[in-house]
Parts: structure tokens; sequence; C-alpha cells
């Protein structure tokens, strides 16, 4: 028989995979627990005995995104000293990668952002998962300035909120007019007229 910690951890990635499906059709608000266990094939037992709430999951799956830019990153930084690639390829790699569809991504993470607006307790709770994803890009940028002999004239962090802040509106005009605006159009466009304004050769 298959570990029961290993049931778990199937029973839990089905959850997640289903709720991703079900909030991008339904809205954050118009799932049910039901209908989510209903996808993904189990029971409102397996649902509680996994998460407490529709925001925990949520939650949950902001944290997997996290994880897998955190492994990414976590490949990329030892190769950056012998081969340092762009600072604007590697972040908005990253970006473009965490995410693999950015319709139903872009749909659940802007609809519980607003839900987070009006929670205080879920906007602490979403607020420490973008901390951690902002800190782990703030990583990659660091190292990369370094390794290519750049110097930036605003804190790192700043700037990898000006990415995300960049990236996210532009996914929102990609997905509702994808051929007068491609995926990632904007970002590569733009990003360097950016970089280049905050940073200089190192001396």
């Amino acid at each position: 028989m298959e570990p029961p910690k290993r049931r778990r951890s199937a029973t839990r990635a089905r959850l997640l995979d289903g709720a991703l499906e079900v909030f991008a059709e339904r809205g954050f608000h118009g799932a049910s627990v039901e209908d989510i266990c209903d996808r993904a094939g189990f029971t409102r037992g397996a649902f509680y005995s996994n998460f407490g709430s529709k925001d925990e999951l949520v939650l949950a799956l902001f944290q997997a995104t996290t994880d897998r830019l955190l492994e990414q990153i976590a490949a990329l930084l030892p190769d950056l000293a012998n081969q340092p690639g762009t600072l604007l390829d590697a972040v908005l790699g990253l970006l473009g990668e965490t995410a693999p569809d950015q319709r139903q991504w872009h749909l659940i993470s802007t609809e519980f952002t607003l839900h987070a607006l009006r929670h205080p307790e879920a906007a602490r709770a979403l607020n420490e998962q973008r901390a951690m994803f902002r800190a782990s890009l703030t990583q990659l940028v660091e190292e990369i300035a370094e390794t290519s002999g750049m110097t930036m004239s605003v804190p790192p962090e700043q700037f990898v909120r000006m990415i995300i802040a960049l990236h996210e509106g532009a996914r929102s005009q990609s997905l509702l007019e994808p051929r007068k605006v491609p995926a990632g159009s904007l970002e590569h466009t733009f990003l360097p007229m950016v970089l280049e304004a905050v940073s200089r050769p190192s001396r």
C-alpha cells in the first residue's frame, strides 16, 4: 500500500490542481468547496483534512508558485559566476515560467488580491507570500548585477517591485489583446530602458 504521507501529498496536489481550474472558471467566490472536491474526485472530508478554508487553499497555490521560483533560482545562481546571463532575460524568464497557465493564474491572483484588500487577515498572509517572491527575485538581481559588473542607483528590491508591477499590468493587457500586445512584449520593450536609467558599470 502507498504510505499515508505520500497519499496525503497526492490528495493535496489533486485538490490544488482542481482548485486552480475551478477558481479560473467560476471565480474565487463563485467556486464552492464541493465544486473543488468534485473536480479533484474527493469528498469534503478530504478537503478539510488538508485545508481549513478556501483562503488557505489559494495561499497554498501561491506557496507552490513561490516554491517553483525558489527551485529555479537555486538552480540558476551557481552558474552565474561562470556564465552570467542578462538581468532582464533571467528575471523575465522566471516570471513567465512560474505559472504554467498565465490566464488561469492571472484570474486567480487578481481576484484573491481584491479579496485580500477587503480582508486584513488574507492581506497579511498574501503579503508574506509576495515578500518571499520578491526576496527571491531580489537575490537574483543582486547576484547578476555583481557578476555583470553593474551598480544600481536604486535598491534592488525597488527595482524588483517595478518589474513585478509592469509584468502584472502587461499580462492583463496581453490576455485581453493578445494580437496587439503579445505576451512579454511590453516588458522586453520598456524594461531595458528602465534598467539603463537606474544602473551603471561598476568602477
